[in-house]
């Protein structure tokens, strides 16, 4: 009987490859990129305090707050990411939605 290896989870990767370089798409997932799926995953995360999601975004992502941010704010208007994530997209833009209306 042989023990289970670590079953490979895309949407929560520790491995540093998730760079701000163009991401390949992942095979059958609506040619989301295995970055955009990890933006997607990040923030649908719920954090304890302030400064923890900045540093998931350092830590597991490898860029900075910033990028995370602008890659989010073109990937909600993605129709591929809506399709992936419908709730988390819906929230972001209705966040975003209600930000623009208070300007």
């Amino acid at each position: 009987m042989t023990a289970p290896g670590p079953d490979p989870d895309p949407d929560h990767s520790d491995h540093p490859d998730h760079h701000d370089a163009p991401a390949a798409p992942v095979p059958g997932a609506d040619d989301l990129s295995v970055r955009d799926r990890a933006l997607l995953a990040l923030e649908r995360r719920s954090w304890a305090g302030p400064g923890a999601k900045e540093r998931a975004i350092r830590e597991e992502l490898g860029i900075s707050p910033v990028r995370y941010y602008q890659l989010l704010n073109a990937l909600i208007e993605d129709e591929r990411a809506l399709r992936v994530d419908p709730v988390t997209v819906n929230r972001l833009r209705r966040v975003r939605d209600a930000r623009r209306g208070r300007r």
